[in-house]
């Protein structure tokens, strides 16, 4: 048994044995290992850039890799913290479909468990809502820092797809103000032989209108040797008239405008950011579904967070759950807790989905040398590279439809 989360989880005689005795067969001690568990977290070896994000009162490290302008994806550690098979998934996402841009907290601040012991140690001293917090500012790091564009990139393109002149929309706004004054129907109206009356602003408006609208206001206008058989009332009339057509012409086709900037151009330059998690960090991705309203989409592998931390029945953002179907870590990852998981997802509302890989145990998606290896010696000697395969298939589908526009 161990505690996972805040919950004592059951694993087989066998599998304890030798999860626990693996520390035993580390060249380095525990002490030694106390002295060198800062050792991978502190190097940003290429390709990772080392950035610094704030919340609250407190900094902490992360590491990011990946296009500047793609969709942001932030990538939590198994118990294990910042090593290199969380740094070897952030790499594989970056490069996956479109791309993504994947940010690595340290939830650690630093600390890597070199064994399982030491990892089990780090584990339990997590501030898991203190986490929680580290995922929110980092979503928000990815979102202000151009996740899905750059920000100065986006601003110039938007200037640029502008399909109006500001001025232009000055001038028929004002105007469109000015058909309150026009009830009035002052004497000027009928004797004005600029054809566009006291709401037109004047004959440099109706330029500029006609340059938005080519000869459309002209053929509203009504003939100048008409208004000399009118009385002056008729002639207020039909101008009257004349100007509230074109101003209510002119503000459809602005709000038209309008709503198709706003579709085609604004939309798809909202920054989205996503979550994704392996083993402890799976469970905070779940979390962070339910914790974090800045989450768009998640993708959690083999991890449930306690309901004391998170109920996923009350998720907000798309969940997509990986687990292996010989994971026996009971209660947290085995199939009990993924099917219990899909109950709750289900009552959520939200659109999720959960996958059970036949002949994997738990971490099945590590698939580095060092990675197996570790895994081989924690009794879980499974090498299948068509599920890993598929899992990142789906990952990617499913991150692709919900942070692009």
């Amino acid at each position: 048994m161990f505690v996972v989360a805040g919950r004592v989880i059951s694993v087989s005689s066998s599998s304890a044995s030798r999860i626990f005795t693996a520390s035993s067969r580390n060249p380095f001690s525990l002490c030694v290992s106390r002295f060198q568990v800062r050792a991978m977290a502190d190097s940003a070896s290429p390709p990772f850039k080392k950035i610094q994000i704030q919340r609250d009162d407190t900094t902490f490290d992360a590491y990011v890799v990946g296009k500047e302008d793609a969709p942001g994806i932030v990538v939590l550690q198994e118990w294990w913290g910042v090593d290199f098979e969380i740094k070897n998934h952030a790499v594989k996402i970056s490069q996956l479909g479109p791309g993504f841009k994947a940010l690595i907290p340290d939830l650690y601040r630093g600390k890597v468990g070199l064994d399982v012991a030491e990892a089990q140690h780090l584990m339990d001293g997590l501030d898991w809502q203190g986490a929680v917090k580290d995922i929110q500012a980092s979503v928000n790091w990815l979102k202000t820092n151009g996740s899905s564009k750059d920000m100065i990139a986006c601003r110039i393109e938007i200037t640029r797809r502008m399909p109006f002149e500001p001025a232009w929309v000055l001038w028929v706004l004002l105007g469109a103000c000015n058909i309150h004054g026009a009830v009035e129907m002052g004497n000027e109206l009928g004797r004005s032989n600029e054809g566009v009356g006291k709401w037109g602003l004047g004959v440099n408006v109706k330029k500029l209108m006609e340059d938005g609208l080519g000869n459309f206001l002209q053929m509203l206008e009504w003939p100048r040797e008409l208004k000399l058989l009118l009385t002056l009332e008729e002639a207020e009339t039909i101008n009257f008239v004349c100007g509230i057509v074109n101003h209510v012409v002119m503000l459809l086709y602005f709000f038209h405008q309008l709503v198709w900037f706003f579709f085609k151009t604004i939309i798809p330059y909202i920054a989205k950011a996503g979550v994704t998690g392996f083993c402890m960090g799976g469970a905070l991705s779940i979390a962070s579904s339910v914790l974090v309203p800045e989450v768009d989409a998640v993708v959690a592998f083999y991890g449930v967070p306690s309901s004391q931390l998170a109920d996923p029945a009350q998720a907000k953002a798309p969940v997509q759950a990986h687990f292996g179907e010989l994971d026996n870590f009971v209660g947290f990852s085995d199939v009990t807790a993924a099917k219990a998981l899909k109950e709750k997802l289900k009552a959520s509302g939200i659109p999720y989905e959960v996958h059970i890989y036949p002949g994997n145990a738990h971490a099945f998606m590590n698939r580095s040398p060092e990675g197996v290896k570790r895994r081989k010696d924690m009794g879980m000697p499974d090498e299948d590279e068509a599920s890993a395969a598929l899992a990142w298939s789906r990952f990617t589908t499913w991150m692709t439809h919900y942070l692009s526009a």
